[in-house]
């Protein structure tokens, strides 16, 4: 992933909640204790696009609240791709880095705050 590639915003993040850094540093370790990337892949494993649908939708809310502005543009891609049933070869690998470069991402924020 390109190191301009802003996968957390905490500035906006933070502005989200008030500018209640402790609530937003809750948020992160929330999400990032809750994998629910592993849910998304499971039901398009399995061909529940409608799980999947959900999933990618619940997943994209969240990251969207949070700020999380290159996760939220790779699940809506993936969501869209979800809807009509067909998902990219590739797709679920390139949301996997995205979502590992989150965590990452979330680790710094959490360690500088």
């Amino acid at each position: 992933m390109a190191d301009d590639v802003v996968y957390v915003n905490a500035a906006e993040g933070q502005k989200r909640v008030m500018n209640n850094a402790k609530l937003y540093h809750r948020l992160l370790a929330k999400f990032k204790a809750e994998n629910n990337l592993n849910d998304l892949a499971a039901a398009l494993n399995a061909g529940d696009y409608e799980k999947a649908r959900a999933a990618a939708h619940t997943i994209k809310g969240i990251a969207a609240n949070l700020s999380f502005s290159e996760l939220y543009k790779q699940l809506l891609a993936v969501e869209t791709q979800i809807k009509g049933k067909s998902v990219a070869p590739g797709a679920m690998d390139t949301l996997s880095a995205c979502f590992t470069a989150t965590l990452e991402a979330i680790d710094k924020v959490l360690t500088n705050a």
